[in-house]
């Protein structure tokens, strides 16, 4: 493939995942890992897309990556977080998790568990979770959001505040220079920022892509002093 052509499949296949590994690149396009490095900095020189350690980024401030999409970005470094969290959960505990893909794998790190109780806004941490008879695991109210199973509205955020649990697990979609936390989702973040204040202890579930992309409502800070970060390349 001439190398204006790959130029541009790179950037397609960026686009479409959101982010993507140097790994990814020169598996995909089966050439050495040395090549793709000189083509995404070529293309980074160019303003085209935003080169990260590790990879390269293209991301929207104002839209989320596709929920399908979203699943298979870093899945093994997200998997990898996941267990790491859930080794910090002991036992017997109560928890809030909420709407995300490295959220629902830490649902599904928690199986190894017993005994839990768990309130969710996400639905499908709820089906993840539902098959185990010793945990009790609650579904907040509000508006279901037809593209990645979230619940979000007024009446999440009150359904919340009707709690006070041992743990709360976020997630989130972009960590900028400064450490503040973002996310595409106004009522999302609300939400968040009520299960923050209702958990004794947060958790912060968190891959490298995070720190390749913006986004425009503030959740937070990492300096909270309330925010535990799981993070991981």
């Amino acid at each position: 493939m001439r190398q204006s052509h790959r130029h541009q499949a790179i950037l397609d296949f960026v686009r479409q995942r959101g982010y993507a590994s140097i790994e990814q690149l020169t598996d995909h396009f089966g050439v050495t890992p040395q090549t793709i490095r000189r083509d995404l900095n070529q293309l980074a020189d160019a303003g085209r897309l935003r080169r990260v350690h590790g990879g390269a980024g293209m991301e929207s401030s104002t839209v989320n990556t596709a929920y399908s999409d979203r699943k298979l970005i870093n899945h093994e470094a997200k998997a990898r977080i996941a267990r790491c969290l859930a080794n910090q959960i002991p036992d017997r505990s109560s928890l809030f998790i909420n709407i995300g893909t490295s959220t629902e794998l830490v649902a599904k790190a928690l199986l190894e568990h017993s005994e839990l109780e768990v309130i969710t806004n996400n639905l499908n941490v709820a089906a993840i979770l539902q098959h185990r008879e010793d945990f009790n695991v609650i579904i907040a109210g509000g508006s279901v959001r037809s593209r990645d199973g979230g619940i979000i509205g007024e009446a999440t955020i009150d359904f919340i505040n009707q709690f006070k649990v041992d743990y709360g697990i976020i997630g989130i979609s972009s960590i900028d220079e400064d450490g503040a936390l973002l996310d595409y989702d106004y009522q999302e973040v609300r939400v968040a920022q009520a299960i923050i204040s209702n958990s004794r202890q947060v958790y912060l579930a968190a891959d490298h892509s995070k720190f390749t992309r913006n986004a425009v409502v503030r959740l937070g800070n990492l300096k909270e002093s309330l925010i535990n970060s799981s993070l991981s390349g």
